[in-house]
């Protein structure tokens, strides 16, 4: 179960909680079908050499996804999402499978967060963020900012 957030414990510069994650190849098709990007570069070997990557690359919306569950997990159940972007500054490749269900050994991918500012506006109770993937070198590979409402123990 998540922690609920409330305004009144947020702080300028702490940490959303950080969230893991594992891109597989098994993934990336699953998200291919989800989302309707069939696009070869997210799964087909040959194809991504061909056109200079290398290898197929994580779904750039796949990470943008998991920022809003970044976010959607920090803020608890009553809170709300309210704004997101982001920026894709670098190509992530998933890990291939090694049996059905496990992945072999490479990357994992945190998604991570701090807090930049803190207001009210109206009735809400707002909190920015400054939020990132970041790849097994540390390398900020998508980039963006959020924008929440959170509760208020006063309120």
């Amino acid at each position: 179960m998540v922690k609920q957030i409330y305004y009144e414990d947020v702080e300028i510069g702490s940490e959303v909680t950080p969230l893991e994650k594992i891109a597989t190849t098994r993934m990336l098709v699953q998200y291919a079908g989800a989302s309707g990007d069939f696009n070869p570069l997210h799964y087909e070997d040959d194809f991504a050499k061909n056109l200079g990557v290398g290898h197929p690359i994580v779904h750039g919306l796949l990470k943008r996804a998991w920022l809003v569950n970044l976010m959607i997990d920090w803020i608890g159940a009553k809170g709300k999402l309210k704004k997101l972007s982001c920026r894709y500054r670098g190509v992530d490749y998933p890990r291939k499978m090694k049996t059905l269900d496990e992945p072999l050994d490479g990357d994992t991918w945190w998604c991570r967060g701090k807090v930049t500012r803190k207001y009210v506006e109206g009735d809400e109770c707002l909190v920015e963020c400054e939020i990132w993937v970041e790849n097994g070198n540390k390398e900020k590979t998508t980039t963006g900012s959020a924008v929440v409402v959170v509760p208020s123990k006063l309120k």
